[in-house]
């Protein structure tokens, strides 16, 4: 979120366009789920800055506490920490100051303190599933456990683990908030329109190069044999769970393949409005307390599921994750297979789209001719310098109509995928047009609109809310009235 109290139109503008390129910035690791079997779009959103400002950069006290909302402390080291984290992304923190990142912090705090008010609810299994997938994208990134740690100089994989619980708790406890204060707001075609007549020539924003792009995926198919193997493993774990008294947690801790919820023995807190495949959700609301189910196939693999307890609406539940071994023989024939679709389409022995239709594995695009769809705006257009940066340098320099080189993109569980791509109605950057931009000016109109219902929250929580800003910081210029003069 941002400081939101907007001086005039470009203002406005600017800070809705930083807004949102940051947001397109969290997209890009949507591609990872909070579990594997949970399909999320939830990641960890950065916080605008904006013109809190005047007080210098001076190095703090590490125990120092710099202010307090309602039952939050923020560490005057908190404020080094941000402005560490900006640099060691690779971002500028020249223009940013420790006056606009306390203001964006006391912010979080408050929709957090609320959150907690309102009893907004965020399961432990959430929280702990999220650090999961944090701990091993850095894992990842720094090539092991026990670099991340030294990375966060922390002595302990605990000690890490209970901080980025903390704060990813925090985090989205604050969206969630953030989105029951906006969950109403809505624009009318009226709104949109004076909104667009408001902004003045000059200050029309500018869209990107757009495109539409196209993708067909090939997955190497386990054979028989592996899958047999996988299904017979899970039916002796039910076994020994049911006739020897195993634990089943255990068991999830020690041959999962769900790296989302097996340091949690594969526990997950469901009700019938999480986004679960289907194949999972029916079998996990099929079970009686203490029951466990047989093997069962999604598109990530085989899963035995647990119901632990049934609570209210709620299931506590914990499952299993076997995914079959793929051979490499199997991936030679799926990278065959998809270089001589690619051949075909060139040959013009069939469009791109009738071959993402017959030949691709990739259920949400194949019955669309293999057309991806923005996350952003649920349409099929995208801003090329906005692309996820995973597929930006597979379609940048393509054009229209012309078929990419075959990539191996790995998939949620880190299985391979074969892909290939195309992009057609390409537009060039151009100045904003009320009629081809309808969708755009939309969303730029209903974020204003959103910026403002914010703003009149937080004027009003900041009044009635315990908040104490100390020592220099009370030097600070907010936007918002944090000093309550």
């Amino acid at each position: 979120m941002m400081q939101l109290k907007t001086k005039n139109l470009k203002y406005t503008i600017k800070a809705i366009v930083v807004l949102f390129a940051l947001q397109l910035v969290n997209a890009q690791d949507d591609n990872t789920s909070t579990t594997e079997v949970i399909v999320k779009n939830e990641m960890i959103t950065p916080v605008a800055i904006t013109k809190d400002t005047v007080r210098p950069f001076t190095k703090f006290k590490v125990d120092g506490v710099a202010g307090v909302v309602g039952d939050y402390i923020i560490l005057e080291s908190d404020i080094d920490k941000f402005l560490f984290d900006i640099k060691s992304q690779g971002q500028s923190a020249g223009n940013v100051t420790p006056c606009q990142v306390l203001g964006n912090l006391l912010e979080s705090k408050l929709l957090a303190h609320q959150a907690v008010q309102d009893s907004l609810i965020v399961s432990d299994s959430r929280v702990n599933s999220e650090v999961d997938q944090i701990i091993a994208r850095f894992s990842r990134q720094l090539g092991s456990d026990q670099k991340v740690i030294e990375y966060y100089k922390k002595d302990n994989m605990a000690d890490l683990r209970a901080e980025l619980y903390t704060i990813r708790k925090d985090i989205i406890l604050s969206e969630q908030m953030n989105a029951k204060i906006i969950e109403s707001v809505e624009v009318t075609p009226d709104e949109i329109k004076t909104f667009f007549e408001k902004i003045p020539k000059e200050e029309i924003p500018t869209i990107g190069v757009e495109l539409e792009i196209s993708r067909i995926v090939i997955e190497p198919k386990a054979t028989e044999e592996a899958r047999q193997k996988v299904i017979d493993r899970l039916k002796g774990f039910k076994a020994d769970v049911l006739e020897n008294g195993s634990s089943f947690a255990t068991k999830a801790v020690l041959y999962s393949d769900d790296g989302g919820t097996r340091g949690e023995g594969g526990y997950m807190s469901i009700n019938r409005s999480s986004p679960l495949v289907k194949e999972f959700r029916e079998v996990a609301f099929s079970l009686q307390e203490g029951e466990v189910s047989e093997p069962f196939e999604t598109e990530f693999g085989f899963h035995i599921v647990t119901l632990d307890k049934v609570k209210g609406d709620n299931l506590d539940i914990r499952h299993i994750l076997l995914v079959p071994e793929i051979g490499k023989q199997q991936e030679e024939e799926a990278k065959d297979r998809i270089e001589t679709i690619r051949k075909r389409i060139i040959a013009n022995e069939l469009t791109f789209e009738e071959a993402a239709r017959e030949f691709s594995d990739e259920k949400e695009t194949k019955f669309e001719g293999g057309a991806l769809v923005n996350p952003q705006t649920l349409v099929k257009r995208f801003e090329l310098t906005k692309l996820d940066p995973d597929i930006y340098p597979k379609v940048n320099t393509l054009k229209e109509n012309e078929v990419s080189l075959v990539y191996n993109d790995p998939g949620r569980i880190g299985n391979t995928r074969y892909m290939i791509y195309t992009v057609k109605n390409l537009s060039p950057e151009h100045k904003a047009d009320y009629v081809k931009d309808y969708i755009k000016i939309k969303e730029l109109a209903l974020r204003e609109k959103q910026i403002n219902a914010i703003a009149k929250w937080q004027k009003e929580k900041i009044e009635e809310t315990y908040i104490k800003i100390n020592g220099d910081n009370r030097n600070c210029e907010f936007v918002s009235n944090w000093l309550k003069k």
